[in-house]
């Protein structure tokens, strides 16, 4: 099967009302691309190692979905062609009550007839709200295992001493003897190629011991928490925004062979939820690390503050260079003694001590 991408130029205040009532003629799962800017809350969820700053609003959104259709024109998925056909062709109003656009309900595509109903819905909205440029490009693409496809861009890599590789490489003969981390981050975590993740993993290898009860702030794939427990500290607690770390963190775990009760993991804003501060404890962490960004970290570091044993270490990363003195002065600010500031490329980590 060849999947079809239809594209609609709009403005982005028409975004969720085409969206609905193209939903209405089986159109479902819409991609949006705009440069509306994330609002404090959004960049507050967001966990993650990068946030580039993006182009100016423009008010330009780019809406589109993709649609199976057969291989050779005017083949049908199930080999027949007769009445529903026709009846497709017959008349848009006809076909969209019978759901033939549905991708859902397994029937082939006619495209023409599809491109007519949205002009039609399109038409309708203009009616009462601006929509822009309203125009549709129709593009084509393989049929492909979206799912599994980007693996073939993750190879395993060095980290110093450490080789992180995915579940669907071999271990080569010469490294049989080294330490070696197994990944399998699925498309929503990060794998350790990131330089803010490298960092944090030096970082950890200077300060940890045997006694270390280490906390992971927006945990993820669990890298931090593994590659520690794998260097020898005695236990580890993370915490992240999105339930779907669970089982990745689960699934990485074992691969590890890390033992279910060497790290626990917690869903929540440890930021703002109290429950979480409560259950993941005060005052009884050796160290603490945060891979997130600048923008968390500072709301971040005085609530660490209270988790911390006093001397336990602080590790952040995920701090572009220009953000650097923000951190600093806010680890400051917090009454903890900056130990060591390290770089790698335009990514910076900042390391501190609980006096």
């Amino acid at each position: 099967m060849k999947w079809k991408k239809l594209t609609i130029k709009t403005v982005t205040e028409a975004e969720d009302i085409i969206i609905s009532d193209l939903y209405d003629i089986g159109l479902e799962g819409a991609m949006i691309e705009d440069h509306v800017p994330l609002t404090a809350w959004e960049k507050e969820q967001m966990f993650v190692d990068i946030l580039p700053d993006g182009p100016a609003d423009d008010g330009i959104a780019y809406l589109s979905f993709y649609v199976e259709v057969p291989d050779e024109e005017n083949e049908w998925a199930d080999g027949t062609e007769g009445r529903q056909k026709e009846e497709l062709q017959a008349g848009v109003s006809e076909a969209v009550d019978n759901s033939y656009f549905m991708v859902s309900s397994g029937q082939p595509v006619d495209m023409d007839a599809l491109v007519k109903a949205v002009k039609e819905k399109l038409d309708g909205i203009r009616q009462y709200m601006d929509i822009g440029e309203g125009s549709i490009v129709i593009s084509e693409t393989e049929d492909k295992d979206w799912m599994n496809n980007w693996k073939e861009f993750f190879h395993q890599f060095y980290i110093d001493d450490l080789l992180v590789t995915p579940s669907w490489e071999e271990v080569k003969p010469e490294d049989q003897d080294k330490k070696v981390l197994h990944i399998d981050p699925g498309t929503a975590f990060g794998t350790g190629m990131h330089e803010t993740t490298q960092l944090c993993i030096r970082q950890l290898k200077k300060y940890i011991t045997p006694d270390t009860v280490l906390l992971d702030v927006g945990t993820g794939s669990g890298i931090l928490a593994i590659v520690s427990l794998m260097y020898g500290i005695k236990e580890a607690v993370g915490t992240d925004l999105d339930p779907c770390a669970v089982e990745a963190v689960r699934e990485n775990m074992e691969m590890n062979g890390v033992p279910a009760d060497a790290f626990e993991m917690m869903i929540g804003n440890i930021i703002t939820d109290q429950e979480i501060q409560d259950r993941v404890g005060y005052g009884k962490y050796d160290m603490v690390v945060a891979n997130i960004l600048a923008e968390v970290l500072l709301p971040l570091t005085p609530v660490v503050k209270r988790h911390l044993k006093k001397g336990g270490i602080y590790i952040t990363s995920g701090i572009i260079a220009e953000k650097e003195q923000l951190v600093v002065d806010a680890v400051k600010a917090a009454g903890m003694e900056v130990v060591e500031v390290t770089r790698q490329n335009e990514w910076v980590s900042v390391t501190a001590r609980m006096v």
